[in-house]
């Protein structure tokens, strides 16, 4: 015999359930939310209680520490989630409206690369179109971006995804490819033919392990069972790009560091039959509402323009 549909007793006030009922789903715990609603422990359980006694059904579950949303949890919470962040944004949302981007701030998350090499162009036009806009670039790796953007410490993120989680919405919009760089008198710039066992006997100038290169250039070498070595890890592209030029290594690097200021220094070759290319685009929070600054700025990000240089002249040395 079929359920019941579960039925809004539309008793009292629907806002602050409502609003407990999001962050926790966002925040994945009711401490976490009570602390972003000011609210005391007891006074969020309570509240998703009410909810649920006036919904008629469990809407949070247990899933290890983190509460999960049932079936009817998710439906009500694609519905909830746009409404209570429309209402928490109004009076911001409505002063910016009527002064239109005459003003305001706007925050971006992005990792050094993104900023240093797909940004510049893109900041350019936009302090141009936009002078009195408040721009914060936050400099942070994927994982922080994210933690920014979830916590609404960023109004968006531009960057490289791999694994998209399932409360984000990533829109790419460039792609680069995977290139070797070595010194331009080092064995693997002059072989004709290069296959992946070919870079074996080189110790690697890699990013640290928690970052996405190190793991995407691991899972290739494991798949492929071609052993390896890393011989320096260090952050950066500009410092990994000058270490190889110095002989302390070679590197798998993303086309998108590579620019004209390199040729004559480093010797660069596509890597494309073994890895995967690179993304960039913009990251933004699932129904969230992204006021006229921010969504100026994505739009600016969407259009492909001025993107600093040219990632096929970079590929093609």
């Amino acid at each position: 015999m079929a359920s019941p549909t579960p039925r809004f007793a539309y008793k009292g006030d629907r806002l602050k359930p409502l609003r407990a009922f999001c962050q926790v789903v966002r925040l994945g715990s009711v401490s976490r939310a009570a602390e972003a609603l000011f609210l005391s422990q007891p006074a969020v359980t309570q509240q998703l209680k009410a909810l649920e006694r006036d919904t008629g059904t469990r809407l949070l579950e247990r899933s290890g520490r983190r509460l999960v949303m049932t079936r009817e949890g998710e439906a009500l919470y694609e519905l909830a989630r746009p409404l209570v962040e429309g209402i928490d944004a109004l009076d911001g949302t409505f002063r910016k409206r009527i002064q239109g981007m005459d003003g305001g701030e706007l925050d971006v998350a992005a990792g050094a690369s993104t900023i240093l090499y797909l940004l510049p162009g893109i900041v350019r036009r936009y302090r141009e179109a936009h002078p009195d806009v408040q721009l914060r670039l936050h400099n942070v790796t994927g994982a922080g971006g994210l933690d920014l953007l979830r916590s609404d410490g960023v109004d968006l993120a531009v960057g490289s995804m791999l694994d998209v989680p399932p409360d984000l919405d990533y829109t790419p919009v460039v792609r680069y490819q995977p290139m070797l760089i070595t010194p331009p008198d080092h064995p693997l710039a002059r072989k004709r033919r290069l296959e992946l066992a070919d870079l074996s006997p080189y110790g690697l100038i890699l990013p640290p392990q928690r970052l996405t290169t190190y793991r995407m250039v691991d899972a290739v070498f494991q798949r492929h069972r071609v052993p390896y070595t890393v011989g320096l890890e260090v952050g950066g592209w500009e410092v990994i790009k000058q270490y190889v030029a110095m002989g302390l290594g070679i590197s798998i690097v993303t086309s998108i560091c590579l620019t004209p200021a390199d040729e004559g220094r480093l010797a660069a070759r596509p890597l494309s039959a073994w890895f995967p290319e690179r993304s960039y685009g913009v990251v933004m929070r699932k129904g969230r509402y992204l006021e006229p600054q921010a969504r100026a700025f994505a739009d600016l990000v969407r259009s492909g323009e001025d993107r600093g240089h040219d990632p096929a002249s970079a590929s093609s040395r």
